[in-house]
């Protein structure tokens, strides 16, 4: 089960019984149960026939569509589950409750405490990687965080600790061709921040899938 990426210009979507086709110049380039898809995002030029837009939207599938550079322009959202406390609960997490407090606590955390086991692990990997600076930073704004009550605090935090993250983002890279020098992303003006905006816009079909579902 997953998310199925469409990214070949020009190819047209089709269903045949309880199966998802996709062709492009005559050829088929995809052949996959309906069972095992999670939801549909197009790259480009696609076409979506009817009938995949109508089984899409009868099971609940999401299809997302964005530019073939990985601008998000939108979705085909099927109507949304009726589940009124699920709806209630992210009401409440929306504002300034103590719900949303605790859900803003643990996303800041998580997102650093990731950044923070992505630098150990690569410095295990490399002898010549000294991440101690940007660790330091990150984990003095991991620090306060379940001590800080205030969502804009949090926000402070998180955006310390994401820019000692990304002020030693080139060496993480592997690859020679690639380099960075800063998150820039209205428009992305080189390959790295392409590559990241793209794995924004495909992290955001799964995200808002999950809260709407």
């Amino acid at each position: 089960m997953g998310t199925t990426y469409i990214t070949h210009e020009d190819a047209f979507i089709g269903k045949n019984d309880e199966r998802l086709v996709v062709k492009a110049d005559k050829q088929k380039l995809l052949d996959i149960p309906l069972i095992k898809v999670d939801g549909v995002v197009i790259l480009g030029r696609a076409t979506v026939s009817p009938q995949v837009v109508m089984e899409l939207l009868s099971r609940q599938l999401p299809l997302s569509f964005l530019t073939a550079n990985g601008k998000y322009l939108g979705r085909l959202e099927p109507e949304m589950t009726k589940n009124i406390f699920v709806r209630s609960a992210q009401w409440k997490a929306a504002g300034k409750s103590e719900q949303a407090v605790h859900a803003v606590k643990g996303f800041v955390r998580g997102k650093l405490n990731n950044y923070r086991n992505i630098l150990l692990r690569r410095q295990r990997e490399s002898s010549e990687l000294d991440f101690q600076l940007p660790l330091k930073k990150i984990e003095a704004a991991i620090a306060p965080i379940n001590s800080t009550n205030n969502i804009d605090s949090l926000r402070g935090l998180e955006g310390a600790g994401s820019a000692a993250y990304f002020g030693c983002f080139d060496r993480l890279i592997k690859g020679s061709d690639f380099t960075f020098e800063a998150r820039r992303r209205r428009p992305p003006t080189d390959p790295v921040n392409s590559l990241l905006s793209l794995g924004y816009a495909l992290l955001r079909h799964d995200v808002q899938s999950a809260f709407n579902n």
